[in-house]
C-alpha cells in the first residue's frame, strides 16, 4: 500500500530565463498524504503543473504506478486516475451544485444540452451522496457562483471526488476559507484519505492544517528541494525555519 505512486526524478522547468524547478526529486507514497510547502515563488504550482501536464518538463522524469507520463497531456494523466484542484476554484458558476457534479464526469457522445437526462440513478445518487461528505447537500440546488468561496472548494472537491481519483494534487484548499471552517476541511480530506482510498499531495501555505494533515513534507525554496521529514522533522529543520516559517 505503500508503494511510490508518484516519483518525480530530477525534474527542472523554466520560464525563458526564471528557473522555477531545479533538479527536482521526490516520491508521493500510495494512500498516504504528502504536503509540499516553501515561500511564495518557490516552485511548488509549477511543479503541480508539469506532474498534471500542463506543461512539458525541460528535463527529468515523472513516473505514476511506474509509467513515465512527462509527456502525456492533461486529459490523458486524469484518465490514469490524476486530478488536481486549483487555488481559484474552477466551477460552473451559473449552474447547481449538482449540475456541477454530473458535468465533471467524463461522458462520450452525448450533446451538451441532453446530458443531464443521460446519466443514471446511481451517478445521481453518488453526486448528492458526496455532496453530504463535503457538506453541500442542502445546497445541492443552489446556484454554485452564489456559494461562499468556501464553499466553491468544498464543490470542486467534490467534483473532483466524483471521478473517483486514485491520487489528487490539492494546492492550498484552505487558502480564502472561513477559518472556521477549516477543520471541518481538513477532517473531509482525511476521510477521503482513508476511507476512499484516495492518495493527496498538498500545497499548503497553513503550517497549523499542513501538519496537522500530512504524513511526511517535502520544502522547496528558490526552486530546489530544501528538506524533507515528517512535521516534526519539517518544524525542528532550521533551513526551514530560515526560508519559510521563519517568514510569519
Amino acid at each position: 500500500m505503500n508503494e511510490s505512486l508518484i516519483v518525480v526524478e530530477n525534474v527542472s522547468k523554466a520560464f525563458g530565463g526564471v528557473v522555477a524547478n531545479s533538479n527536482i526529486s521526490l516520491s508521493v507514497p500510495e494512500g498516504r498524504i504528502t504536503g509540499l510547502i516553501g515561500p511564495n515563488g518557490s516552485g511548488k504550482t509549477t511543479l503541480f503543473n508539469s506532474i498534471v501536464g500542463y506543461h512539458p518538463v525541460d528535463s527529468g522524469s515523472i513516473r505514476f504506478q511506474g509509467r513515465e507520463i512527462s509527456k502525456l497531456r492533461v486529459q490523458r494523466i486524469a484518465r490514469l486516475g490524476m486530478l488536481r484542484t486549483f487555488q481559484q476554484t474552477r466551477i460552473y458558476s451559473k449552474m447547481d451544485c449538482v449540475q456541477n457534479m454530473l458535468i465533471s464526469v467524463p461522458h462520450r457522445n452525448t450533446r451538451f444540452f441532453d446530458m443531464f437526462t443521460r446519466f443514471p440513478p446511481q451517478t445521481l445518487e453518488k453526486a448528492e451522496s458526496l455532496l453530504e461528505f463535503v457538506g453541500l447537500y442542502q445546497k445541492r440546488h443552489l446556484i454554485s457562483g452564489d456559494l461562499s468561496f468556501g464553499q466553491q472548494k468544498l464543490l470542486e472537491f467534490a467534483m473532483a471526488l466524483m471521478n473517483d481519483p486514485k491520487v489528487l494534487l490539492l494546492d492550498e484548499p484552505t487558502a480564502g476559507i472561513n477559518p472556521t471552517l477549516i477543520n471541518g476541511l481538513i477532517d473531509r480530506l482525511k476521510r477521503a484519505n482513508s476511507e476512499f482510498g484516495i492518495t493527496l499531495f498538498v500545497i499548503e501555505h497553513n503550517m497549523r492544517v499542513i501538519m496537522n494533515l500530512a504524513e511526511s513534507i517535502y520544502c522547496l525554496a528558490h526552486g530546489e528541494m530544501l528538506a524533507y521529514g515528517t512535521p516534526d522533522d519539517i518544524q525542528n529543520d532550521q533551513r526551514v525555519i530560515d526560508a519559510y516559517l521563519g517568514a510569519h
